[in-house]
């Protein structure tokens, strides 16, 4: 986290300031169905998401935030894409942020009339510039689409609102190459005290998306930069909840949830490994506890690769191992290892 940004209220949450890292999402349904979005995020605040952004393209979907935020817990940001009176509609119908490109949506006065009614209302905007939209003058003046041309991209609309006397701003840059995104979030880093959100864009495919965001965002997170994420991926939202969690915690940056370690499997191996680890890693997700849980294969060297983990099983032919600490405390059939294991953890002290 960046201790020197600004402070940024989001709803009843902050972001920036050395404030927690906080985990978003977006919904995929149409935001015009209120019983489906909330749904899907009645779905993702069980995972842990803990800011969740809807698309608002029609005056319908900024009129359904208002009983859709009714039924929520986390807050709710609006995205706009084109159309500066959504961003209106959507303030008025209650969205605790909204997320513009001011490049879109038209003229000065477009922007000022969206800037002025955020400031009525003390909404945070959060500027998003893609390198999809980079403006042509400065894919001219970079010779193409670079991270300098997408920072001084961002750094434009911010001083362009600033100008309008407003800096309750979140500041997003995104782009699909990886080690652009990487140095772009270097250089925006330099420039401003404002949070970032970051996250790599159309990552891809859950396989292929959660690849590229943990080299992307981990990159980025370990040198301190970062305020909010979001891992896009092309799939279940909660997938993206899942994996943030994940890059957090491995980074040091977040505690909480059990991580779950399992051998890659080998020829000693003689049960269904592979199934058995999927059904303890969901398993798991229910669990709000700090520990390690280990899945292993092998009763020969199963305690001993579990030695580092809080509490592991291991599987055999027909055998199974409870594991604490690399010792073994009970030999149970192979095939009641996990409900061995979930007793133990629904009595963990």
């Amino acid at each position: 986290m960046r201790e020197n940004t600004k402070a940024v209220k989001i709803g009843d949450r902050y972001i920036g300031g050395g404030n927690p890292i906080l985990i978003q999402s977006m919904t995929n349904t149409p935001t015009e169905d209120v019983s489906a979005t909330v749904s899907q995020i009645l779905r993702l605040e069980q995972a842990g998401c803990e800011i969740i952004r809807c698309t608002v393209p029609t005056k319908e979907a900024a009129a359904a935030l208002r009983e859709i935020k009714k039924q929520i817990h986390i807050p709710l940001v609006a995205d706009i894409h084109f159309d500066y009176r959504m961003a209106i509609a959507a303030m008025e119908n209650g969205a605790d942020k909204i997320r513009i490109n001011p490049g879109n949506i038209g003229d000065v006065d477009r922007v000022k009339a969206v800037v002025k009614e955020a400031s009525d209302r003390h909404i945070p905007i959060r500027v998003g510039v893609n390198s999809g939209s980079l403006e042509k003058n400065l894919v001219e003046k970079y010779h193409g689409v670079t991270a300098a041309g997408i920072v001084e991209s961002a750094m434009d609309k911010v001083k362009l609102i600033e100008d309008m006397g407003y800096d309750n701003l979140v500041i997003s840059i995104k782009s699909s190459d990886v080690m652009m995104c990487v140095e772009a979030h270097e250089l925006l880093d330099r420039q401003t005290d404002h949070p970032l959100h970051v996250g790599i864009t159309e990552a891809g495919t859950v396989w292929s998306g959660n690849i590229k965001s943990s080299i992307g965002l981990g990159l980025i997170l370990s040198r301190g930069i970062g305020d909010t994420v979001r891992v896009s991926l092309t799939g279940d939202p909660v997938e993206e909840i899942k994996s943030a969690k994940l890059i957090l915690r491995t980074l040091g940056l977040r505690e909480g949830g059990i991580e779950v370690v399992s051998c890659p499997t080998c020829g000693r191996t003689k049960i269904d490994l592979i199934s058995l680890a999927n059904q303890v890693e969901t398993m798991a997700a229910g669990y709000p506890l700090n520990i390690k849980v280990a899945v292993m294969g092998c009763v020969v060297n199963g305690p001993g690769e579990a030695k580092e983990a809080d509490i592991g099983i291991a599987g055999g032919i027909s055998e199974g191992l409870l594991i604490k600490k690399g010792q073994i405390v009970k030999k149970v059939p192979e095939s009641e290892l996990l409900e061995t294991l979930r007793y133990e953890l629904d009595h963990w002290e």
